[in-house]
């Protein structure tokens, strides 16, 4: 391949959520594949922080729909990693959610270019979750599965519109307020480190920088329509993950009922392993990072 056939492949890329746990690993992984990027900023310094790693600013939020029209016009594709992450009016955050898609969609109609969103796996108690399933209703996750089915929807409008769906554990050093550093923080609080039930459930979980590799891929050559999975642990067992805490705080770990963890409990009350097989056979994605245990080892959970 020329150097010629390389640029005409690289692409200006708008990215919510740009400056968050998981854009701050997708925009230099955009960066160093050759791509421009455009990140949306709602903060002084969420813009410094997308300028500082060679971004583009483009000042808003989600509820700006104006702004997210002109970032998505004025780009060749979307990555929507944004997502109001409060848990006490959770349907006011899925409301934004598909506000913004449908906004960003509209735009692209008709021009094949891509947009891709993030989500999460489904939830389906018991079994192996693949590409192909959606959670069961009432799971913690089923609004933004609806919005992702909007999304899916519009590769018949001319998009090319593909869902990363991601694990309740995206990890690395520097998470601070995802589940497992929430789990480290009730610890130190309490004291004891809490799971429900006998611990048997699983999480499944990823590494940072593999969900961003992936995020790459999807909006250079995910086919329209197309469901992924960024999946690296496919199940890790929650008393593993509690063992892991108890070890580095040196604290007792304790089955505690689920309304002893909050929003949490629900989430660890629920056994969702689930599988990137078809992601991996559609594009090649391999995850070469460590998987969650190995991580948390590292101490940097608990700094």
């Amino acid at each position: 391949m020329t150097a010629t056939d390389i640029r005409r492949f690289l692409m200006r890329v708008f990215v919510t959520g740009a400056s968050g746990w998981i854009g701050s690993a997708v925009v230099p992984e955009l960066l160093g594949a050759g791509h421009r990027v455009l990140g949306l900023a709602r903060s002084d310094d969420s813009a410094a922080s997308i300028a500082a790693a060679g971004a583009e600013v483009l000042r808003g939020d989600l509820d700006d729909l104006d702004t997210l029209r002109a970032g998505a016009a004025g780009s060749d594709g979307v990555i929507h990693l944004a997502f109001i992450h409060d848990f006490t009016d959770i349907e006011a955050s899925v409301t934004a959610d598909r506000r913004a898609i449908e906004t960003m969609g509209g735009v692209l109609e008709g021009s094949g270019k891509p947009l891709v969103i993030a989500s999460g796996t489904p939830a389906l108690p018991g079994h192996v979750a693949t590409e192909r399933d959606e959670s069961a209703p009432g799971s913690p996750v089923a609004g933004r599965m609806e919005n992702a089915r909007a999304a899916l929807g519009m590769a018949a409008r001319g998009v090319r519109s593909s869902v990363v769906g991601l694990p309740r554990t995206v990890h690395g050093d520097g998470d601070r307020h995802g589940f497992i550093a929430r789990l480290v923080g009730i610890a130190r609080d309490t004291g004891v480190c809490g799971y429900v039930g006998d611990g048997s459930n699983r999480w499944p979980a990823v590494h940072v920088l593999d969900a961003a590799y992936l995020f790459r891929l999807a909006v250079e050559r995910a086919p329209a329509g197309s469901r992924l999975h960024a999946v690296g642990d496919e199940g890790v067992p929650i008393l593993d993950i509690a063992e892991v805490i108890s070890r580095h705080l040196n604290v007792p770990t304790a089955s505690v009922s689920a309304g002893d963890l909050g929003f949490l409990g629900q989430v660890l009350s629920i056994d969702q392993p689930a599988s990137a097989a078809l992601t991996r056979e559609l594009l090649g994605w391999r995850p070469v990072q460590p998987g969650l245990i190995e991580d948390m080892d590292k101490g940097h959970y608990f700094g």
